[in-house]
């Protein structure tokens, strides 16, 4: 008796080292945001509250952003392997750091930016870019709805100084339109949720660059080189598991920003959901009825190169296929939605 009780006590002892062996071993990957943690991405938080990524055999540590081109320097320094970023800034990255790029577009979540200006009504701005002439619109310095406004002046035939800037911080810039210190601003579109919430949407007009035939990428799912190169089944497990929560969160956007509340409680799940409701116009602009999400045309993206190379002047013009590297995206039938 007691020789088996010894037995099974030591077999007991040994499951533990046992399962240890058979447990499976994640591969950390570290990913920063654009920005702060909001419904914008919440598909990201639900892959990882629901172990996509887990499944995906990967440990990811979602961190907070401080801005979408700030994104590619962290990436490119090695603190980070992927991260949220903007298309245009990786253009100027990559034509001030010429030669094999450091950083690649992997994944286009916004397939168009969400660049707009928001005015007011009661200073006579309509839904017509024209209505901004001498205008006072907030925007902070370095803002990327800002910086290329220059394209859409040049698409609309207008001058690059239709309207007087006023330097403002993120921080304030709803205060200052409420107030009427301004007479319009720039926004993302999704960001401008919290406005909204403080004006009534007739007393405003938004004014999509969009809608002045600019065809802009926004931010997209960024790679660092030396992880698409030694790794790249890494990144496509990081899309597959991404991917698999953006068309999740499609379906069900309650259920994502549920997600998202557990990592930022203080979230307010009605004004969450309102900001994934304009996102998605975004992550699922008419492009994606044919190629899916992710993907992008290739004749926008050059066009895309060619005017911000002209609007800041870059000596280098990187090409399309050293910005973005398609080969990891998921198969094209994962990737359909309907938006």
């Amino acid at each position: 008796m007691k020789r088996r009780l010894f037995v099974g006590s030591a077999c007991a002892l040994a499951l533990p080292a046992v399962w240890s062996q058979s447990a499976p071993k994640l591969t950390p990957v570290k990913f920063t945001l654009d920005f702060r943690v909001n419904g914008q991405t919440s598909p990201f938080f639900l892959a990882q509250s629901l172990g996509y990524y887990r499944d995906e055999g990967l440990d990811v540590t979602i961190d907070v952003g401080a801005g979408s081109v700030a994104s590619i320097t962290r990436i490119a320094s090695g603190v980070y392997q992927m991260g949220l970023g903007d298309i245009t800034g990786l253009v100027e990255f990559n034509a001030q750091n010429p030669g094999t790029p450091l950083v690649q577009a992997v994944y286009q979540y916004y397939n168009r930016a969400p660049f707009v200006i928001i005015g007011r009504k009661d200073r006579g701005i309509t839904t017509e870019f024209g209505s901004l002439e001498g205008k006072r619109i907030a925007a902070a310095a370095v803002e990327s709805t800002r910086r290329v406004w220059p394209m859409v002046a040049r698409k609309l035939n207008a001058k690059p100084d239709l309207f007087n800037w006023i330097t403002t911080d993120f921080s304030v810039r709803d205060n200052v339109m409420v107030r009427g210190d301004v007479d319009g601003a720039t926004f993302f579109h999704d960001s401008a949720v919290s406005l909204f919430s403080r004006m009534k949407a007739q007393e405003l007009s938004v004014l999509p660059y969009s809608k002045a035939g600019v065809n802009l990428y926004g931010n997209a799912i960024l790679a660092s080189s030396n992880l698409i190169a030694q790794n790249p089944k890494v990144v496509a497990a990081f899309l597959r598991a991404t991917n698999r929560a953006i068309v999740a969160t499609f379906a069900n956007p309650a259920a994502s920003i549920a997600a998202t509340r557990q990592r930022e409680p203080m979230l307010d799940e009605k004004v969450e959901l309102e900001r994934w409701k304009i996102t998605a116009q975004y992550v699922g602009a008419s492009d994606t009825a044919s190629h899916g999400l992710g993907d992008i045309r290739k004749l926008y993206l050059e066009q895309q190169v060619d005017d911000v190379a002209e609007t800041f002047s870059l000596k280098n013009r990187p090409s399309a296929d050293s910005l973005f590297n398609l080969s990891m995206l998921p198969p094209k039938a994962e990737r359909m939605v309907r938006a």
